[in-house]
């Protein structure tokens, strides 16, 4: 980065030799890992070193170290992708040295791509504040050491047209989203990163509901997890706001982006171009129109909010999982109509999967007397931390497999990777396929976690409960 070295001098840095260029940069963001967690807490905290409780404390993600390291490697990562897959090369045929003259090339931050990025994430705060909104209250917080149920503003689904409109009226205009692709992933990073640090350090706040799992007493894993559960400015949430829009809908607007940058080079949009944007607009306008059912999530009712949640909504989401539209700015997969055809139908039937799955389980939750999940078979298990009964399902779409909706969502990733043609038996990229391989990990891990997180609360129940219904992903195979 030009903004690491003299502070007198940015652009002594890039009169450094490349490797020490390098060194510089990855030294200057470990130390900032390692430092800014402990000096918030040195400020904020009159205790210093490691909670009492930290003992019998159970550390996920690797730890301390692992913590650390993800926060080290992934910005890194987001990089290596852009750069992996651009105009002049791409896997296979990369080398270090070509990736690293790559970044050296461009710019990688810039005061006008943080201005962005912070705009936009303002912008979303207006809509949010002022769109017409219907106020919903959340799950009880009383398990978490809470009282009652907090409020939130229901208006992404609007929030999501208007920014829509706003993109048509830029048109091609938006075409400088590509140009300005690595400065505004630099931007979208620092931005995360500076929110993580507010967020650590106001959970020092007296009153503050602190997450289970982010209060272990090491300062840079909870960081890394997030010590609050809700923080909030007011009655804004920061966390359920984060999930949804800045960076979902940006997603969206760098994937226009990439349309307006084709059509400038081209003078058309291409078949692969307007179906993964088709697809992937889908999958965030399903994630708005049904806002309200990430209040019963675990990111929203378990997980604090720190630098985990805030990078991977402002910075991974947007940056890494629209990287097929990027990539077909600069590369013809030469895909046919018949192909195009199947692509659609898998991305569409994955959908109605994820989405039929997910409706089920939420009328349930809502109205278990609905006539359209009412003759549904369920399982009363007793909750271990409240006392309360709750009954869990175990025919329908779960009653095949625990995390079916998890499978349709996989298939609409597959389905979004193939519209940039097959690395094996055609013209194509293995790093657009980055997505599908690393959810396929994310969505096996969080079925861990979660597990883990009810086998807790219901005890003996939930193993009954995976005796019902023992597959995991696809029934009767895993």
């Amino acid at each position: 980065s030009s903004h690491l070295g003299s502070s007198t001098n940015p652009s002594f840095l890039f009169a450094m030799p490349s490797n020490s260029k390098l060194a510089a940069g990855c030294a200057g963001v470990a130390v900032a890992f390692l430092a800014v967690p402990l000096l918030i807490k040195r400020l904020r905290s009159s205790s210093w070193g490691t909670n009492a409780t930290s003992k019998e404390f159970q550390f996920e993600f690797g730890g301390p170290v692992g913590a650390f390291s993800t926060m080290v490697s992934l910005p890194g990562v987001i990089y290596f992708l852009y750069f992996s897959c651009n105009k002049n090369f791409k896997v296979p045929g990369l080398s270090l040295r070509a990736l690293t003259d790559a970044t050296i090339q461009g710019e990688i931050i810039s005061p006008r791509a943080l201005a962005i990025v912070t705009g936009w994430f303002g912008f979303q705060v207006l809509l949010e504040r002022f769109l017409p909104a219907k106020v919903v209250e959340g799950t009880d917080l009383a398990a978490q050491g809470g009282n009652g149920r907090l409020q939130y503003r229901i208006n992404g689904h609007l929030a999501f047209w208007v920014s829509i409109a706003g993109a048509a009226v830029c048109g091609d205009k938006l075409s400088c989203l590509y140009d300005h692709y690595p400065a505004l992933a630099g931007a979208s990073i620092v931005f995360s990163t500076a929110l993580s640090a507010y967020l650590y350090s106001s959970s020092f706040t007296e009153g503050a509901l602190l997450a289970r799992g982010g209060n272990s007493g090491n300062a840079v894993y909870d960081f890394f997890i997030g010590r609050e559960l809700n923080p909030r400015i007011g009655s804004f949430d920061l966390k359920s706001f984060c999930e949804l829009r800045p960076g979902l809908i940006g997603w969206c607007m760098l994937n226009f982006g990439m349309a307006a940058k084709q059509y400038t080079n081209i003078g058309t949009v291409t078949g692969p171009m307007v179906l993964v944007n088709m697809m992937q607009m889908l999958y965030v306008w399903d994630a708005l129109y049904f806002e309200q059912s990430i209040l019963s999530t675990m990111d929203i009712t378990t997980d604090g909010f720190g630098y985990m949640l805030a990078f991977g909504d402002l910075a991974w989401v947007p940056f890494t999982y629209g990287l097929q539209a990027r990539y077909l700015v600069d590369h013809d997969p030469k895909i046919g109509s018949g192909m195009l055809t199947a692509i659609a139908a898998l991305g569409l039937g994955g959908y109605a999967l994820f989405r039929s799955a997910n409706l089920q389980k939420d009328r349930f939750r809502t109205d278990s007397k609905n006539p359209v999940v009412s003759h549904l078979q369920t399982l009363e298990v007793e909750n271990q931390q409240t006392g309360k009964a709750t009954q869990l399902l175990v025919s329908g779409w779960w009653g095949l497999a625990r995390k079916i909706n998890y499978t349709g969502d996989w298939l609409m990733a597959w389905a979004w990777s193939s519209t940039t043609g097959c690395p094996v038996i055609s013209n194509g990229s293995i790093v657009t396929y980055f997505y599908p391989i690393y959810f396929a990990i994310l969505l096996i891990h969080r079925a861990i976690r979660d597990d883990h997180f009810c086998k807790e609360k219901y005890g003996k129940g939930w193993d009954e409960y995976k005796k019902r219904v023992p597959s995991v992903f696809i029934p009767y195979i895993v």
